[in-house]
């Protein structure tokens, strides 16, 4: 697929841990945040503690080790390589909430059935919204999926089946030339709740309907 980028394999001496939030390991195939261990990783920043604490951790499967926290988004192959995905820590704001559209990408790629996806922020109504781009999977059931994975403000107001995507001559996927929420690729939209008060009805409304005849 043209749109991923192979890492490759770790180098002698070092560990590649593609962890969860929860810094469990994940299987073959499932995103998740690319870690660095073993021979080479420093002990931190200079002079930056703050920085430092953020990034470099506690080695949970070799105690007294650190490992170092990229920010990346990636997912082992298998045949032994690392796939980089994109980055978590490019963080936006929507509505209020700070969200990393990549940790909505990996929830996207997580769902069986989904074969690539994207996340971009688009602003055409006047108000940042998250707009979301899934091939292999009808919307509908994107949507349904990524309900169970996600908080609502985190729900993408717009989810776009992809047949093609466009890429740069590098090869990389050309974001800006995604198209547009509102064509035919978008007949249905969702309105994401714009604050507690509607996400609480919100809630409400999915526990009354699941609790009919």
């Amino acid at each position: 697929n043209r749109l991923r980028l192979p890492i490759g394999k770790p180098v002698p001496g070092a560990r590649l841990y593609v962890l969860d939030p929860h810094l469990a390991v994940q299987p073959v195939g499932v995103a998740g945040e690319l870690y660095i261990a073993g021979a080479g990783v420093a002990r931190g920043y200079l002079n930056r503690p703050e920085l430092t604490e953020e990034r470099f951790l506690d080695d949970p499967f070799y105690p007294g080790e650190r490992m170092y926290k990229t920010g990346d988004l990636a997912r082992w192959l298998p045949d032994g390589q690392v796939e980089f995905l994109g980055r978590l820590d490019d963080q936006v704001k929507i509505r209020g909430y700070r969200i990393e559209p990549g940790e909505i990408e990996a929830a996207l790629r997580s769902i069986e059935g989904v074969r690539e996806a994207a996340v971009t922020v688009r602003t055409e109504s006047g108000e940042a919204e998250l707009c979301a781009y899934a091939e292999g999977l009808w919307r509908n059931e994107v949507r349904k999926q990524l309900e169970t994975l996600l908080p609502g403000y985190m729900i993408p107001a717009h989810i776009i089946e992809m047949e093609q995507w466009p890429v740069t001559p590098s090869g990389k996927l050309d974001r800006k030339a995604l198209p547009a929420p509102g064509g035919a690729a978008d007949r249905e939209t969702y309105t994401a709740p714009r604050n507690l008060t509607e996400m609480k009805l919100s809630q409400l409304w999915e526990e009354v309907l699941k609790s009919g005849p």
